[in-house]
């Protein structure tokens, strides 16, 4: 099997998957996807055990999809997400969706990375501080896409309702991003045998401050070439979106910034500068809606992924049972990350009843942390990292999401 058979088996379960979602389960994306997700992998496992010669799983694993993850499936969703975020539609609830996007995933890195290290370290399990803060970081990333469709569900105060789906799109973007700098500074210090402070500030700079002006320069070109061409030539419109996302990949790699910063920097100008009162200005609508159904069909495709992958990870009981820790660290980081700077908040400015409680048991994760685990080529403790991300992510999706609905009731958020 080639890499396309691959992509295309992924492609084909992908789309059965949610068509069988949409007319039969009728759950939530992210949820239904993760039910066929698992039973995929039953099957899959079965099949194996009696056909050893056509073990998909085994065929998968073959082939590195790092470069394909992080080059195109990670730019592409992080940009989707970032050109959905509309700075003016947030109002008056900009400063706290910023401060808790930005303050809350430093929070809730650092509680997971301490916990987790820790917990190993009692439990056996080798894994190095730096691996404990990049899945820290990869895993505090929520899914916009879960999140909003399921508030879409309630009727609720429209701060609240800014709140959660405002936090939830700038969230994914600064947890991946962080994550993949802390890859980089890792491997700055393999590859100069130490980690100095000033090595550690440079590579900073250079990836975070780097990508800001690369995505600047890219976005302000494509703002200016898209006032340019007239909404209704759809084709153009896309096609000069897509070669900034995949040109834009190609300049981060030539002057060693982060790539991911590059997209996210390009998504927030075209997002915001590129719409007007009406939702479409320089760029048009179909635009918009072309880039929320790649960011779907990506999602659903690394469920169905990373289904396969488990398959051929080592069946270890104390990785599993790290994982099992790591969704509890996580639900407990969340709530810190949220409860600090709404606390601190609240001083000057009046939140809901049940913010807190909404906001951490909502936190749903989806596609970005499995991209990210599965692109960490040559990295110590991979193997961990990805069995921990599944079991955070099921664990997650299934049990918080099948019980929000619960929640955001007790907090008198009714079914609209």
């Amino acid at each position: 099997m080639s890499i396309f058979d691959i992509i295309a088996v992924l492609i084909f379960f992908s789309g059965v998957f949610l068509f069988i979602n949409t007319f039969y389960l009728k759950l939530p994306s992210s949820i239904g996807l993760t039910i066929l997700a698992l039973i995929l992998s039953l099957l899959v496992f079965i099949f194996g055990l009696l056909f050893p010669e056509f073990h998909l799983a085994e065929q998968i694993k073959k082939y590195d999809f790092a470069d394909v993850l992080y080059r195109f499936v990670l730019s592409v969703m992080l940009f989707a997400g970032a050109l959905n975020v509309d700075f003016k539609k947030l109002g008056d609830q900009l400063i706290p969706v910023l401060v808790l996007s930005f303050f809350g995933v430093i929070i809730s890195t650092v509680v997971i990375a301490t916990l987790i290290y820790f917990t190993a370290g009692f439990i056996g399990v080798s894994l190095s501080y730096i691996a404990a803060l990049v899945f820290g970081a990869l895993i505090s990333s929520t899914d916009p896409v879960a999140i909003t469709k399921t508030i879409q569900r309630f009727r609720m105060s429209n701060e609240l309702e800014t709140k959660i789906s405002g936090e939830a799109l700038l969230n994914g973007g600064i947890a991946i991003v962080l994550a993949l700098v802390l890859v980089n500074i890792y491997r700055e210090g393999i590859a100069n045998d130490s980690l100095s402070l000033s090595s550690t500030a440079w590579v900073l700079t250079r990836d975070l401050a780097g990508g800001v002006v690369a995505g600047l320069v890219f976005g302000w070109i494509g703002y200016k070439l898209l006032q340019y061409i007239d909404n209704d030539d759809v084709e153009v419109e896309v096609l000069v979106t897509l070669a900034l996302v995949m040109g834009g990949s190609y300049v981060a790699d030539l002057f060693s910034v982060s790539s991911m910063m590059v997209a996210v920097t390009t998504g927030l100008i075209l997002g915001n500068f590129g719409r007007d009162e009406l939702g479409e200005s320089a760029v048009g609508a179909y635009v918009y809606r072309f880039w929320q159904l790649m960011e779907d069909t990506l999602a659903a495709m690394l469920f169905v992924l990373i289904g396969f992958e488990m398959l051929v990870i080592p069946l270890r009981l104390d990785y599993f049972s790290l994982g099992f820790f790591a969704v509890n660290f996580a639900l407990f980081a969340r709530w810190i990350s949220v409860f600090i700077p709404i606390r601190l908040m609240s001083r000057k400015r009046s939140f809901d009843s049940g913010t807190i409680t909404v906001l951490s048991w909502g936190a749903l994760r989806g596609g970005l942390p499995v991209a990210v685990s599965l692109s960490l080529t040559d990295f110590p403790g991979q193997e961990l990292i990805v069995t921990m991300t599944y079991v955070v992510v099921v664990c997650t999706v299934l049990y918080q999401g099948l019980t929000l609905t619960s929640v955001m009731k007790l907090y008198g958020a009714n079914v609209r």
